[in-house]
């Protein structure tokens, strides 16, 4: 198949496949959803996606009706069936299937919706540009929610400016992206917001982390400012697609590209464990 879609059980090329009207998805963005790129019949960290995944849905009270392992497994089934050796993987689970009210419905089961499409292996090497903009989200930042309306905003406006990514700040802290997280290098030394309310616990961030750890680069988990974004050594701009790109303009204006040696050695141990990971 050229794609695959997935709901409740039923099977599909993406175009063709249906929902209820009802799925609290539409109306509310009642749900949480994960996603991580593929290669070589492997869903990338997929344990670990899975895990958030459960974790973010436990985090508004939605129970899912089936297993981590059966999760895994369906995602690996449903992976095979797509003429593509590079694809993303994404999943959502919604509340369920109910007339529209606030109040959670009773006595219905949780809707599993899942998209596996091509997309090639980006080149982590390659510049972006990048913009900023005032952070306007709820303080659940933290909950990969399917509710995803100013970070759409954000990333138009990124769009129109010619850049990738929207990176946002509340007041003077710089939190994370319109769809990443946003690291610096400062000095040596790794600089990344810590996981509170304000952003994503990223799976990229993780291994970045874990890829300085090994090479000995210290890791600083705490608020940095527009300040030092503008003058990082480098902006790292990560997340499960991007893996570790680093942008070279912010705001039209140019950035970084002071710590080329140390941004390399960061990128290739993250690429080559997620080459390792998949088998390549």
């Amino acid at each position: 198949m050229r794609n695959i879609g997935y709901y409740n059980g039923k099977i599909g090329l993406i175009e063709e496949m249906l929902i209820p009207m009802n799925d609290r998805a539409i109306y509310f963005g009642d749900g949480v959803y994960d996603a991580t790129c593929c290669k070589n019949g492997v869903v990338y960290l997929a344990d670990e996606h899975i895990d958030r995944f459960f974790n973010n849905a436990g985090l508004i009270d939605i129970v899912p009706n089936f297993t981590k392992k059966e999760l895994y497994d369906l995602l690996h089934s449903l992976l095979k069936q797509v003429d593509s050796d590079e694809c993303f993987a994404y999943w959502q689970i919604s509340r369920g299937t109910a007339k529209r009210n606030h109040i959670y419905p009773q006595n219905v089961s949780p809707n599993l919706y899942i998209t596996i499409t091509p997309a090639p292996v980006r080149d982590i090497y390659k510049k972006i540009k990048v913009i900023t903009a005032e952070d306007k989200r709820f303080l659940m930042c933290n909950i990969k929610t399917i509710d995803l309306l100013p970070t759409v905003i954000a990333s138009q406006k990124a769009e129109e400016a010619g850049a990738e990514e929207c990176i946002f700040h509340r007041g003077d802290r710089v939190t994370e992206c319109s769809h990443s997280n946003v690291h610096i290098l400062k000095d040596g030394k790794l600089k990344t917001a810590p996981t509170d309310c304000y952003i994503l616990p990223g799976i990229a961030r993780a291994h970045i982390i874990k890829a300085c750890k090994k090479l000995c680069i210290p890791v600083d988990e705490t608020p940095f400012t527009l300040y030092e974004l503008k003058n990082a050594d480098e902006i790292i701009i990560s997340s499960s697609s991007k893996f570790c790109l680093s942008a070279d303009v912010l705001n039209g204006e140019k950035v970084g590209g002071k710590a080329p040696e140390l941004l390399k050695a960061i990128q290739d141990e993250v690429f080559g464990e997620f080459l390792k990971g998949v088998g390549a």
